[in-house]
């Protein structure tokens, strides 16, 4: 029968001894853990558009190359982009060192909102220049409502209110007017300057009621000024003819009144936009003046010319016309190779061509995207860049027509760039772009000198798997900082995009720019 071996007894020094090796075991294991877990970290490779984390670039099984891209400049010209007359509309003058200048104006007719119409009581007439006692006019001032700028907001601007004189302006209600277009004016009716700080001051009303803030205010008055009140003046009263009273109908009032015009003053300061909205309530003409009330006191009241839409269909009420004209002038821009000069609509855009993606075999994409950086220029501080960028496709066979890219724009939509079932799928996601997943969206970074860039990035993943799996064609792309954009060969219809009329600008690097160069970054694995 075997024999227990006999349990040797250890001393304090053999126990201290022991209990140092376990807790130097511990030491390692977990030290060869946490080095395991950071190693396998830091290997993640994440992309700066959705959150998303990529598999591992072990350069076994995943990999990532940057493909080249051929860049070239365009200019939109002629530039047909449309500002609705619901949207803001820009007005001023800008001087940017790198892109030139630019002169907006904004152009519109302000009625009355019924017709016949008339001021104060109905039957009063409203006499100019206004007697001692009872009615009459006080002053007549275009109110604008302001919404924003883009420039040097440190430096006045003056603006200058003209008539409009033109009769195809007054006519053509409900018209598309494009940035080109520029309506002829007649006599100066007014002028002020904006300090854009004091926009928001309250300004408080003669009859202590009313007040009015972030709205620029234009007075009607001068010499030059007084024929065009004496005219509007003079034709308040329901007594008068059809054919001469200005407030019988909206034909006549149109033939007496063609519109208004809010321009930058020649030579004047001023090195921004303003943005205003016609639309809005407080975008208005008020007409002060006094009015009897219950035939002895007389109160000082105002009405308003607002921007009209169609009354219900009524033959003799037509909506008002707008226009916003926007001259660009510009340098000699470069070829694009190494630098290109995006500029919100009216604009300027980039042609890209990437070769590499014809010749890449079968594999799987887990990311390819598009990497666009600006190039650092001082006064960028000043005229900001777009906050966003869109990229399409240039139509194969095609010299003028594009279409959006495929599946990319929003992977939650099904839609069909090539419309070949209008009645299955939409040219474009009917709930629009996912910004998130796409990109295109400004964001800053710290470039390599530790200078504060701003960058974009596109995702076209599902776009680039296409080709190397189904040889989808390699389209050329277009890439463009837009206000809006469409695709005439297949709708009429206008798609809004994240900027504001001619607000924003940026130099990226171009294809074969050292520091900034545009790339395509693609992460992908063989099969």
């Amino acid at each position: 029968m075997p024999t227990l071996q006999s349990r040797k007894k250890l001393t304090p020094f053999h126990k201290f001894t022991i209990v140092q090796r376990r807790i130097l075991s511990f030491l390692i294991i977990g030290f060869l853990f946490v080095s395991l877990l950071n190693a396998g970290c830091n290997k993640l490779d994440t992309t700066d558009i959705g959150g998303d984390i990529l598999p591992v670039v072990d350069n076994i099984h995943t990999f990532a190359d940057t493909l080249p891209i051929i860049t070239t400049q365009g200019v939109f010209s002629p530039d047909s982009t449309v500002v609705s007359r619901t949207e803001d509309h820009a007005i001023g003058f800008t001087n940017d060192p790198l892109f030139g200048t630019t002169t907006a104006g904004a152009y519109f007719q302000l009625k009355p909102p019924f017709f016949s119409y008339y001021l104060g009581n109905r039957g009063d007439t409203i006499s100019y220049p206004f007697p001692a006692y009872g009615t009459g006019f006080d002053s007549v001032v275009l109110c604008l409502k302001y919404k924003g700028f883009y420039g040097d907001s440190s430096q006045p601007l003056q603006l200058d209110l003209m008539e409009v004189n033109d009769v195809n302006f007054r006519d053509q209600t409900n018209k598309p007017n494009p940035v080109t277009y520029k309506p002829s004016t007649g006599i100066l009716l007014g002028t002020t300057t904006v300090q854009v700080a004091k926009l928001a001051d309250t300004v408080h009303y003669f009859n202590n009621k009313d007040v009015s803030v972030n709205v620029i205010r234009i007075r009607i008055m001068g010499a030059a000024a007084a024929g065009w009140l004496d005219r509007l003046y003079r034709m308040d009263s329901v007594n008068f003819h059809a054919g001469t009273n200005a407030y019988y109908s909206d034909s006549t009032f149109r033939r007496l009144f063609n519109g208004l015009a809010v321009v930058p003053h020649p030579g004047g300061p001023g090195n921004q936009l303003l943005y205003v909205n016609l639309a809005d309530p407080a975008t208005r003409l008020e007409i002060h003046y006094r009015r009897k009330n219950n035939g002895t006191s007389v109160d000082t009241v105002f009405s308003s010319f607002i921007l009209n839409s169609d009354y219900f269909g009524t033959p003799s009420f037509r909506s008002s016309n707008t226009a916003n004209n926007i001259e660009r002038v510009r340098p000699a821009l470069p070829s694009g190779d190494q630098e290109i000069y995006l500029q919100t609509n009216p604009g300027t855009f980039a042609n890209l061509k990437i070769p590499a993606l014809s010749g890449l075999s079968n594999r799987i994409i887990h990311r390819a995207e598009l990497i666009v950086e600006q190039i650092p220029d001082p006064a960028s501080s000043i005229f900001k860049s777009p906050n966003f960028l869109y990229l399409d496709l240039k139509d194969s066979g095609s010299t003028n027509k594009w279409k959006p890219i495929y599946f990319d724009l929003n992977p939650a939509a099904s839609y069909d760039p090539d419309y070949k079932n209008p009645f299955s799928y939409p040219y474009y996601p009917n709930n629009g772009i996912d910004n998130f997943y796409f990109g295109g969206y400004k964001r800053q970074k710290l470039d390599n000198f530790g200078n504060t860039i701003d960058y974009y990035n596109f995702n076209i993943s599902k776009y680039v798997q296409d080709i190397v799996t189904n040889h989808r064609y390699n389209y050329d792309l277009r890439l463009f900082p837009a206000f809006s954009f469409s695709y005439p060969q297949y709708a009429s219809t206008i798609i809004n995009y994240g900027n504001s009329i001619a607000y924003g600008r940026v130099r990226v690097g171009g294809g074969n720019n050292a520091n900034y160069k545009m790339k395509l970054r693609i992460v992908y694995s063989t099969l």
